[in-house]
């Protein structure tokens, strides 16, 4: 068989790095999917929709750092697409979207605006009118996906794919070494240094932005005696193995952190563009560290803001504070942090008698403490992340994926199987809620037919609903399609139910009807 630019196209993928694509399965026999399942080194997962495979691709491309890619075809694929490029924008993942246009899209000679659509959510998009124009799409969105962590979309006309490519493209240094790490002018670590050294009680907040400086930044907060708060996206990043941890801020915040952010004199912001305005200090001098210069004072007016990356911010300031200082605040703010994790506990104990309900806050610290200490979860916007930013456990090498800033719905399902494509020895787990689960129900079949043994978890409501209409049997829609799966009801049941579960060497559903 001739080579094609289709085939072209997919063997530029694997030289840019990528190695799974994301396809919905009704596009299994066009040009894209079908040239990319003739290319050995491209694994091609076909799923229900255009949206699950953005989803699917942005959790892996967070956990590897490196570019991966989903495709669709036509007019409606940019639209299905949209939300899940949008989450992949908003959380700093490279993903690159190919869409196959036909002349179908095209209306009286008005093309589709797919363009306009895409950079309405931050996405770039280079479209290909001609043959000659296919490769230059392509490799302008893998290297805009890498350098600008974030998606970028290639459209390409079905006519030009079907070409004949002329030789195989020469792509060159694709992705050139990383820039060195950002350190700040002595300046600004100056005054940096003379607003910590005066300030009596000092918060640090922390981020995303705080991943791989975590002992760096522990190390300044022993120094200046600074209780460590940290944001959902950061829960993972900062939580474990931290002597000044007082807890997540914000609308989901637990512990101590809350209080320490608010009652302080100055609070460090560390790689955050912390979004909830509410819960920051109105009074209070506000210092913010990020390597984006436009997230700087974006939230709150700033005492300082220092452009540089955190990690040489951290180590650079760590000689410049003085070693006296005082641990009245530190030590506050951590016994006020015990009592409240001292009363968050409470409905985690197993039953001693009388109301043997199952309890979902119960249910997510059972499944956090026999859940392998690497282990991915995936969790669906509302209830299933409340519960998994209070009572799910991170430290170790645990990580934590939803849509956090976003807050689309229906996307845990498809982000576990992008996390287990990416990572087939890691356990992932799902933690779903009923309507999400009902409306990706397809991708149990994906999770039997790609051997991707992704653990689900439904938190099912009470099995008749105020209406009187009963929820949906999620155990027994899996057993149809040949996957082990069990409900239960009560705490008594939930132990044994979870290990048996979590035990499966496939994918395996558990339907838990949670009292809230």
């Amino acid at each position: 068989m001739d080579r094609t630019l289709s085939d072209t196209t997919a063997h530029l993928l694997v030289q840019g790095g990528v190695q799974r694509l994301y396809y919905p399965a009704g596009d299994r026999n066009t040009l894209l999917p079908a040239a990319a399942r003739r290319e050995p080194a491209l694994r091609c997962i076909a799923v229900c929709h255009a949206e699950t495979a953005a989803f699917a691709a942005a959790a892996e491309a967070l956990l590897t750092g490196q570019a991966s890619a989903c495709c669709g075809c036509g007019a409606s694929a940019v639209l299905s697409l949209l939300r899940g490029l949008c989450e992949a924008r908003r959380s700093g993942a490279p993903v690159v979207a190919l869409v196959q246009r036909s002349a179908a899209d095209e209306d009286g000679g008005q093309m589709f605006p797919a363009a306009a659509l895409l950079r309405h959510v931050g996405a770039d998009c280079f479209r290909a009118h001609a043959p000659g124009q296919v490769v230059s799409s392509v490799l302008a969105a893998l290297r805009t996906a890498r350098a600008r962590r974030g998606p970028a979309v290639a459209e390409l006309p079905a006519a030009a794919l079907a070409a004949p490519a002329e030789a195989p493209a020469l792509v060159g240094d694709l992705f050139p070494a990383p820039s060195a790490a950002a350190c700040p002018s002595g300046d600004s670590l100056l005054r940096l240094a003379t607003l910590v050294n005066k300030a009596a009680r000092v918060t640090f907040l922390c981020g995303i932005g705080c991943a791989g400086a975590k002992q760096d930044i522990v190390s300044l907060a022993r120094r200046v005696q600074a209780p460590i708060a940290y944001t959902l996206r950061a829960k993972d990043v900062m939580e474990g193995d931290n002597p000044c941890e007082v807890g997540m801020a914000g609308p989901m915040g637990w512990g101590g952190a809350p209080v320490a952010v608010a009652d302080c004199d100055l609070l460090i912001m560390w790689g955050t563009d912390f979004p909830f305005e509410a819960a920051l200090p109105v009074h209070t001098a506000v210092v913010q560290v990020d390597t984006d210069a436009a997230a700087l004072g974006r939230r709150v007016p700033l005492a300082l803001g220092v452009h540089g990356d955190v990690r040489e911010v951290a180590r650079a300031l760590l000689p410049l504070i003085r070693r006296d200082r005082g641990d009245e605040h530190l030590c506050a703010a951590r016994c006020r942090h015990r009592r409240c994790v001292a009363e968050m506990e409470q409905p985690v104990r197993a039953p001693e008698g009388g109301d043997s309900s199952l309890h979902a806050e119960y249910l997510m610290r059972l499944v956090s403490d026999l859940a392998e200490p690497d282990a991915v979860f995936t969790a669906e916007s509302g209830e299933p992340l409340l519960w998994a930013a209070r009572y799910l456990r991170t430290a170790d090498a645990r990580r934590l994926l939803g849509s956090f800033r976003l807050a689309a719905d229906s996307c845990a399902l498809a982000m576990a199987l992008g996390a287990k494509a990416a990572f087939p020895s890691r356990q992932v787990i799902a933690l779903c809620h009923a309507e999400g689960l009902s409306r990706l129900s397809g991708l149990l079949r994906t999770l039997r037919d790609e051997h991707l043994a992704v653990k689900i978890l439904v938190y099912n409501r009470a099995r008749e609903s105020e209406e009187g209409s009963s929820c949906p049997d999620f155990a027994a829609l899996a057993q149809s399609m040949g996957l082990p799966a069990e409900r239960i009801d009560t705490e008594e049941q939930a132990g044994t139910a979870v290990k048996r579960w979590l035990a499966q060497p496939c994918p395996a559903l558990l339907d838990a009807s949670v009292e809230h």
